[in-house]
């Protein structure tokens, strides 16, 4: 039986990734569960599974789940420090779900105690990229792509001869602002931004998703993932979310992975790789009947290239715009700012980026909380 640690498991790939564990009771055991501050979900969660350890980044709910918890031997842990603890005990699989930049510094415990990694957390790579591929290779452990486009493309590289990737093809859903203008995106609600017609996610990606934010991380994220330039990777909208990315070799063939929207194919392939496990919904191609390609509209939705310009400038602009992303995306659901606002607080962050080529963990970190602070001061 594996043993499974999952990190942000009261979120949407947390919670996916326990049904994959219900489903196979004789395969996986959770060993250890990690949350933001949702003391109550948690707490169910860590006595279904029977858990040895907990953490929640907040202090007072994990202050509260201590004495919810009081009557077992279940170890809580609070804050950082705590998630990355757990994080690095003991387990065969550490599943990183956890939203944001948050996600980092377990990340890298987790590699440093040699424990294989299934990353959903894509932060992990945009802002941290280069120190987490050196500590992998130092450490010699595996890191298997959960999200859905780079688990296709991890996927349709599966017997490729090395070197022979030529271009990545990155699909978009389009979010559920496809086709509209700047000033028809003027004044649109949360709640219709949090409208996405294909997937079902927490509040944040979803947001980025209708931006296009979410993509132009995903190049990041592929940069360092499958190590190639940002030139080589182009993105395409497929309003179906049938084909879920592909890629082209050196000889032209394209291999390509197709599925249903359901994030659990993704999850599972990441948690039984490199075997494969019985499947959750066929895709019926007759059903779906046709697939259609369009470029983004980047004058309209200018994150995805300034993500793209972020990456090729390289150093701590990819981290400058993700943490002003994270902060404005939260004054966005707070009803503090625009839609629109959104690409122009983070384009002034990045622009606003004291940028170092060579750079610590804690660069990483000063260049997230300075660029929160121009987005903040700006409004």
């Amino acid at each position: 039986m594996k043993r499974l640690i999952i990190l942000g498991s009261t979120g949407s790939i947390g919670t996916q990734a326990l049904d994959i564990v219900r489903a196979n009771p004789d395969k996986y055991t959770v060993t250890a569960l990690a949350a933001g501050s949702n003391a109550e979900i948690l707490e169910k969660q860590a006595r279904e599974f029977d858990v040895k350890t907990v953490a929640l980044f907040n202090e007072k709910a994990a202050a509260d789940l201590k004495v919810r918890l009081a009557d077992t031997d279940v170890k809580v842990l609070s804050g950082e420090s705590g998630v990355c603890e757990l994080a690095a005990s003991d387990g065969d699989i550490v599943l990183n779900a956890i939203v944001g930049i948050a996600g980092l510094r377990p990340t890298l415990a987790a590699i440093d105690n040699g424990t294989t990694i299934a990353l959903a957390n894509k932060e992990t790579l945009v802002t941290g990229g280069e120190i987490v591929n050196r500590r992998l290779v130092e450490k010699g452990v595996k890191l298997l792509p959960v999200d859905s486009e780079h688990s296709a493309i991890f996927q349709s590289l599966q017997g490729a001869p090395e070197g022979s990737l030529k271009k990545i093809l990155l699909t978009a859903s389009g979010g559920p602002f496809f086709g509209k203008t700047r000033e028809q995106l003027q004044n649109v609600t949360v709640k219709e931004a949090l409208n996405h017609p294909n997937w079902s996610m927490g509040a944040k990606i979803t947001i980025d998703s209708a931006t296009l934010m979410n993509k132009g991380l995903e190049v990041i994220e592929a940069v360092h993932l499958f190590g190639v330039a940002a030139s080589q990777i182009e993105v395409l909208v497929h309003r179906q979310s049938i084909l879920h990315s592909a890629v082209e070799l050196s000889d032209g063939a394209v291999i390509a992975q197709l599925g249903t929207p359901d994030m659990k194919l993704p999850i599972q392939y990441a948690l039984t790789y490199p075997e494969r496990d019985k499947c959750f919904e066929s895709l019926d191609l007759l059903k779906v009947g046709t697939l259609t390609f369009e470029k983004p509209d980047t004058d309209t939705f200018r994150l995805l290239p300034l993500c793209v310009e972020a990456i090729n400038r390289g150093g701590l602009y990819p981290t400058a715009i993700n943490g002003a992303n994270e902060e404005s995306v939260k004054l966005f659901l707070e009803g503090k700012i625009k839609f629109l606002q959104i690409a122009e607080l983070n384009e002034k962050a990045m622009n606003a980026c004291c940028n170092k080529r060579e750079f610590t963990i804690e660069d990483i970190f000063a260049a997230d909380k300075a660029a929160r602070r121009v987005v903040r001061e700006a409004i």
